[in-house]
């Protein structure tokens, strides 16, 4: 029997508080929510797809990109543009580029705490989910 999840979602714990909130608003438009303070503490809920991002205060910050080591947690934001994402990743004074894979193509990038987030090409992931799809 599997639980009956209303909603999922997830929280990202950052040094980089305002600055990250900023991160996920401004560049990948997600919408807020709800925010919270109480007693100093601060949280922003930011919706994600049909669930939930909460960015909260109480994370470590990194000033380069974390390592899968350091951060085994990597968001992933699949674009119907990658190149436009690109345009749009660099405006915002990020060096990244477009990383051609057997499986698809990405840009990765970090935000403002050093937390991996990747971007992905949507048809070249919809594409693997055709080729890999099992048997009904």
């Amino acid at each position: 029997m599997n639980i009956n999840v209303a909603r999922y979602g997830m929280i990202l714990n950052t040094e980089h508080y305002d600055e990250c909130v900023a991160f996920y608003r401004g560049l990948f438009g997600l919408r807020q929510m709800f925010e919270r303070n109480e007693d100093g503490f601060k949280l922003t809920c930011l919706e994600y797809g049909n669930g939930y991002l909460m960015v909260e205060q109480g994370g470590k910050a990194k000033s380069s990109p974390k390592s899968p080591e350091e951060s085994s947690f990597k968001l992933r934001f699949n674009v119907n543009d990658l190149e436009d994402a690109l345009s749009r990743v660099r405006a915002w004074g990020i060096d990244a580029t477009i990383t051609e894979n057997a499986w698809g193509r990405t840009i990765n990038i970090a935000d403002p705490d050093g937390n991996r987030v990747g971007i992905r090409d949507e048809a070249g992931f919809v594409n693997q989910i055709d080729n890999e799809r099992l048997p009904e």
